[in-house]
């Protein structure tokens, strides 16, 4: 990968856009640490965005002890691609409980992908202050830097 940027694919859905918020702060810090970055929601992403990216990056809130729908659908799509030993992260908002793991647990166990840990779970709440933002710029580039060590 010398000499060719690394790339990634963000793909996530949001309710009261505090995921939305969350994505563009880790968009921003994958970009910092060098990685080119596809952002795209759930239902506009397809398997063939998969084909070309070192990492995929899925984000989506708790929305009544669950996913959303969109989320499942594209977790569904990514079983058609071989995604073994590409990078992979999660995040999501969360008003009282997380469900992160319904994201992460088929993302490294079927899929076979290196995870970034931990995933970035954020309160609604904390997302307005600079220092929640921040912690979102800083799992951004914990990714972009995963990416180019590969």
């Amino acid at each position: 990968m010398i000499g060719e940027m690394a790339k990634a694919i963000l793909v996530y859905d949001t309710v009261y856009n505090n995921t939305e918020l969350m994505a563009k702060e880790i968009e921003k810090g994958m970009k910092e640490a060098g990685a080119e970055v596809v952002v795209k929601k759930a239902l506009d992403a397809k398997i063939e965005d998969l084909k070309e990216v070192d990492a995929v990056v899925l984000g989506c809130p708790t929305y009544y002890d669950d996913l959303l729908s969109s989320i499942k659908w594209f977790l569904t799509e990514m079983r058609k691609a071989d995604l073994k030993g590409r990078v992979g992260a999660v995040f999501g908002s969360y008003g009282w409980k997380a469900v992160l793991e319904q994201m992460y647990a088929p993302m490294k166990n079927i899929f076979g992908m290196e995870m970034v840990d931990p995933s970035l779970k954020k309160k609604m709440t904390e997302l307005i202050t600079e220092e929640g933002k921040g912690e979102c710029r800083e799992f951004g580039k914990k990714i972009g830097d995963k990416i180019k060590k590969k």
